[in-house]
């Protein structure tokens, strides 16, 4: 085009002269085939701005105001340069193959974290209510807490069957076991190290499900499992104070929220009674099960699966050697006394040490397996699972103050499972979606705009941009 400097000089009229161009591709049109004759013949291809867009072709349609023109849309070449090619139906095919191998393994891994879930819960849940009826015949709650964890034993034959089957590895029971004995140390386990590291965790492990058993003694399954989950705040004060983790305002308030549902638990029946000793029986087993997983955490810090299913199975067999003694102490202290090894009830023993088994498994395999978030939640749902098996079944009535500390306890569950960045995360996604509003916005003025000049080329007007 003629410049406005050389106009003035020469003192012509000023006029417009297009140049010449070898062919223009308007959006919607089909482009000339390479033997069709060119309009403009021996022209050069149309310049390219440092911006990447065609000065000619932009600028007739920008005054055109073409249907569906876009700003810095170029026909022959993309922003980067490259040439426009069309996609073949080879990269159509393998690309719908990706999204739906993408989309199966999304919809697989769903599917399994619901799984898990739903297992955990029923599996607690089930442990809670058969507990309850095993009471009805045998209360004797010490040594259903030693029977139980007598089964952990079962921990590394079960995780060896696993391994041999989901490996070709093939390893003797004895080289696996001595593998996995390195978390007592390079030298493996001594008699020493046994009963050092195994005794400390065996005692709480005892002293978590015996309380636990006395509280379902006094409180309903529903308030005893809702107590229970007050372990998630107290494992956080623990953390915070002896393993020096990252201080997190949101924590502090589940925190408080978890303390004050405990209160208004005790208070629902006044400070006094069975009530009060069964929620400071819950408390106390919350308490040293934080304990439990703190202690673990900070001395044998992020064991493999097979480490941990060795040291459970250490565990057990601790508890059925040295813990048996309590049990004989109270048995002939007639603290729990019964008549005879046939007169148990050994079918409920046997079912509620198998889904506390089963429980476990699914707490310390999952974690590694699945996403950790999803093993709290299905200890969460264990709440309403037993408010609906007391409701249903017990024909227990819920006091307005018990339903709102169990309300109470769970919101603070809940903010307890947000991730340590979740501050920086939600403003990002807040940012995200205040971004593709103003595109949107953006966008609607763009196509407001076109209109707009396509309805004055209509009328016979052309608006022509002074720059």
């Amino acid at each position: 085009m003629i410049s406005a400097e050389s106009v003035l000089e020469s003192g012509e009229q000023p006029c417009i002269r297009l140049e010449p161009l070898k062919s223009t591709h308007l959006p919607g049109k089909a482009t000339p085939t390479a033997g069709s004759r060119s309009v403009f013949p021996g022209s050069s291809s149309p310049k390219v701005t440092a911006n990447g867009v065609h000065d000619i072709e932009d600028r007739i349609l920008r005054i055109t105001g073409y249907y569906g023109y876009n700003p810095g849309y170029s026909s022959h070449r993309r922003e980067d340069g490259s040439e426009s090619q069309a996609e073949t139906p080879g990269s159509e095919t393998s690309g719908e193959s990706r999204s739906y191998q993408t989309c199966t393994n999304t919809a697989l891994k769903v599917l399994g974290g619901l799984l898990v879930v739903l297992c955990v819960s029923s599996s607690w849940v089930g442990t809670t209510q058969v507990v309850k009826l095993t009471f009805q015949s045998f209360s004797c709650p010490f040594f259903i807490s030693w029977f139980s964890s007598n089964w952990n034993i079962l921990f590394f034959p079960i995780y060896y069957s696993l391994h041999v089957v989901t490996t070709r590895e093939k390893q003797t029971p004895i080289q696996k076991f001595r593998e996995c004995s390195k978390l007592f140390g390079e030298d493996g386990m001594t008699l020493k190290l046994f009963v050092k590291r195994t005794a400390p965790f065996s005692i709480l492990w005892t002293l978590t499900n015996y309380l636990y058993l006395l509280a379902l003694k006094k409180l309903t399954a529903t308030d005893v499992s809702a107590l229970y989950c007050c372990h998630k705040a107290f494992v956080f004060l623990l953390s915070w104070i002896v393993l020096k983790d990252r201080f997190m305002g949101v924590r502090i308030v589940a925190a408080i929220m978890a303390i004050t549902g405990i209160v208004m638990m005790a208070y629902a029946d006044g400070f006094h009674g069975d009530s009060f000793v069964g929620v400071a029986l819950a408390v106390g087993s919350a308490s040293t099960s934080a304990l439990y997983k703190v202690l673990f955490k900070m001395f044998l810090g992020s064991a493999s699966l097979g480490e941990v299913a060795h040291f459970l199975s250490t565990m057990g067999f601790f508890n059925l050697i040295f813990i048996s003694c309590v049990s004989l102490i109270l048995y002939f202290t007639a603290v729990e006394q019964w008549d005879s090894l046939s007169s148990l009830p050994w079918g409920y023993l046997c079912g509620l040490a198998g889904l506390w088994l089963v429980f476990n498994i699914l707490v310390h395999v999952g974690v590694v397996l699945t996403y950790p978030i999803l093993i709290s939640i299905g200890t969460l749902l264990s709440v309403p699972g037993n408010a609906a098996v007391d409701v249903l079944k017990h024909e227990v009535i819920f006091s307005v103050v018990r339903l709102a500390a169990t309300c109470i306890i769970c919101l603070g569950f809940l903010l307890l499972l947000l991730p340590e960045e979740w501050d920086s995360v939600t403003l990002r996604f807040l940012a995200t979606i205040a971004d593709k509003k103003s595109e949107e916005h953006g966008e609607e003025l763009t196509e407001s705009s076109v209109h707009t000049r396509s309805r004055s080329r209509a009328n016979g007007t052309v608006s022509i941009p002074l720059a």
